[in-house]
């Protein structure tokens, strides 16, 4: 469990800190477990990216948008790395990329709001 109990934090920010510091501890464990569970054992998670994507595209459509981008960048870092073309962290760095550039826009705009004859589709 996480959280600030009243009294031990004070008001230096140690408290908050200290609370960071264990909960990107476990994040970091769980992220190593899954992994090892879903046996992706070459994947270095850059958690901070992800965080970043989920928060930018929450911000930019809403709430259920973080989890479902993470889910479609990872599916397609996956596809591309799959590929041989590419490691599966220049995957992933690569669509979640793609992904942020289109939070931007928010629900509007990018690529389907000209249509897709200037893409591969």
């Amino acid at each position: 469990m996480t959280g600030n109990i009243e009294g031990t934090g004070g008001t230096d920010g140690t408290g908050d800190a200290a609370s960071n510091a264990a909960e990107d501890q476990e994040l970091s464990q769980w992220t190593r477990r899954l992994t090892q569970a879903l046996q992706i054992l070459d994947l270095e998670v850059d958690q901070k990216l992800v965080a970043r994507l989920t928060d930018e595209s929450a911000s930019a459509v809403n709430s259920a948008a973080g989890p479902v981008t993470a889910l479609l960048v990872g599916y397609a870092a996956g596809l591309a790395a799959r590929s041989g073309n590419t490691t599966p962290g220049e995957a992933v760095q690569s669509a979640a990329e793609v992904a942020l550039r289109l939070c931007e826009d928010g629900a509007d705009g990018g690529p389907d709001s000209e249509g897709w004859s200037s893409t591969g589709q």
